[in-house]
């Protein structure tokens, strides 16, 4: 039975554990949030009222309360905006900002900021408080994730994605009182924690407390050293983001206008990590169909999200048999750019540069693995993500809205539908699984689409038959998905033959460098059906039918899991617990 109330003296009627907040919104009435943060989808709600920001006033209680975190209750009579509320919450707003930097204009979340949203919104231009103010060294220990407790609100929304959502345990509230801030245990650098570097608090922070590290300066450095021939390569999910950090809708498919501007920024090769993930599919559904057949080190682990692999070295080490070896799309990209590429072009390997464009802030992180570099040239040299591209097209002064259709260059460019979905969870699995088919099956078969793994639930299962073979196979997407999947195989529980895991919920489309959503999942949604529609509008849909993968194995791999193969396109796993 519904409960029922009013707000600002309008009626509403809402579901049995609702919050004055819900309830507010079913009506459009807008209260001011900071802490709250919310994504449908994937089942978070956080309620921990730290900020007060949206206290309201409750017909009958001697207190304000928080409504994000106060139940509805039937015959409640709630008021948003009395005087004794706007007060309340300008005051925690002066409170909050007489303890926050002021630069606002070179932070890093300027103009994404919630806090500088809100004080814009209620109407704060001077400081009612002035006095000390917390000051802390900036963790940049990473190759990921800066940190600057100084901007820290203790909203506590980074502690939830790291510890709720990702089950990962390195973020909480340490200190008290004035001193307090959300921080590994005894504020070490994340570099000494078992942070994967997936960026989800990056996305949840409100402010500028947490970023990604900046490497736009180095590019730029890059593309204007003649010395240096310097290529670029973006990953599947960033063509279905980038548009919207320029105003265009959210499921735009942006990727002739991104490869346009590219070329515009001066780069003199743009490629495509697509063509690495038909490769990679190449590698990883080799390895399958071997397990499958042998009935050892099953079932298979997708190995494409640095995140989830650095997860699995700290937390299930005892498993690290089981992912597979391939490297991921970012890196077989690197190796064969400075192998096979540079041999066809002539080019020296260290004269070549080659930048990513990656919608994940752990590729900055795997980027500079050790295992990843041969005679000390890197595979990858500089990782940038979705929204540091998207400054870059900005500050070169391109109107990105404007610009025509380019094309990627070959041979690195070519690539098809199977790739493109990698940048969804389940996508990864779906590519393998039409490549098995095909091989399992010896024929062309045209019943390609693995509808049962796709969307955004945080874990699916499916049984597929493949010319009468039935694989069992399963979909994860978000670490805290993973751990009871993993936990679920540790105790026999769970029975499968492949699994995808991707470290962010929903998969690289959520990733933590990727233009802010705020938690706006149906800005997710259209991400998503973005990259299947851009799948159906591909003429060629499997990795194993890309002409350009087919000439790299005939002129220099010689064939799928071969010596050679992996060499260059494989890797082993570390045991990170301490």
């Amino acid at each position: 039975m519904n409960i029922n109330l009013k707000i600002n003296g309008q009626p509403v009627s809402v579901a049995p554990g609702s919050t004055i907040l819900e309830a507010a919104e079913k009506l459009e009435i807008k209260i001011p949030t900071l802490c709250h943060f919310k994504m449908d989808c994937f089942h978070v709600d956080h309620r921990s009222a730290s900020c007060r920001i949206c206290v309201v006033e409750v017909k009958g209680r001697p207190n304000l309360a928080p409504a994000c975190s106060t139940p509805a209750a039937e015959g409640m009579e709630v008021h948003t905006n009395t005087l004794r509320a706007i007060n309340a919450r300008r005051t925690i707003l002066d409170l909050l900002l007489s303890d926050h930097p002021k630069d606002c204009l070179i932070c890093p979340k300027n103009l994404n900021c919630q806090l500088q949203a809100l004080a814009q919104e209620m109407g704060l231009h001077h400081l009612l408080y002035k006095g000390e103010q917390s000051t802390y060294n900036k963790d940049l220990s990473s190759q990921a994730i800066a940190r600057d407790l100084d901007k820290c609100i203790m909203c506590r929304r980074c502690e939830t994605a790291c510890n709720t959502i990702q089950t990962v345990g390195v973020l909480s509230g340490v200190g008290r009182g004035f001193n307090a801030v959300v921080a590994p245990a005894g504020l070490k650098p994340l570099a000494e924690t078992e942070c994967v570097f997936c960026g989800q608090c990056v996305q949840a922070c409100p402010v500028g407390a947490l970023s990604e590290i900046d490497y736009k300066y180095p590019v730029w450095r890059a593309l204007n050293d003649p010395a240096k021939t310097v290529v670029v390569q973006t990953a599947p999910a960033v063509r279905v983001a980038i548009g919207e950090a320029f105003g265009q809708p959210p499921g735009s498919v942006s990727t002739g206008k991104m490869v346009t501007a590219l070329r515009m920024l001066g780069f003199d090769r743009v490629f495509d990590t697509d063509f690495a993930a038909d490769l990679t599919i190449m590698e990883e559904t080799t390895e399958l169909i071997e397990r499958i057949k042998s009935g050892r080190n099953l079932p298979i682990l997708t190995s494409c999200c640095p995140g989830w692999v650095k997860f699995l070295e700290h937390q299930f080490p005892e498993l690290i048999y089981m992912p597979s070896t391939a490297k991921s799309p970012q890196q077989m990209f690197g190796a064969i750019t400075k192998t096979y590429f540079a041999q066809k072009a002539g080019i020296a390997p260290e004269n070549l540069t080659v930048v990513s464009v990656m919608p994940c802030l752990s590729k900055k992180y795997e980027a500079a693995r050790e295992e990843f570099s041969r005679d000390g040239i890197r595979d990858v040299d500089i990782v940038i993500s979705t929204r540091e591209l998207a400054d870059m097209i900005r500050e070169a002064g391109i109107q990105f809205d404007q610009l025509e259709e380019g094309e990627y260059d070959s041979p690195l460019g070519e690539s098809t539908g199977a790739a493109v979905i990698f940048g969804a969870t389940g996508g990864v699995l779906e590519a393998a699984l039409r490549t098995a088919a095909d091989w399992i099956a010896g024929e062309d078969l045209q019943e390609i689409d693995f509808t049962g793994v796709r969307g955004l639930d945080g874990i699916k299962e499916a049984a597929v038959n493949i010319n009468g073979l039935e694989l069992r196979v399963a979909v994860c997407s978000g670490l805290g998905n993973a751990r009871k999947l993993l936990e679920k195989i540790q105790k026999g529980e769970a029975d499968y033959q492949a699994i995808e895991i991707m470290a962010c919920p929903g998969g690289c489309l959520n990733g933590g460098g990727q233009p802010y959503h705020h938690g706006d999942t149906t800005i997710l949604q259209k991400r998503l059906e973005a990259l299947y529609r851009d799948d159906k509008s591909q003429p060629v849909r499997k990795s194993h039918r890309n002409p350009s993968i087919q000439r790299l194995y005939a002129e220099f791999l010689g064939e799928p899991g071969s010596h050679f193969a992996h060499q260059l396109l494989h890797t082993a796993y570390v045991d990170r617990r301490k």
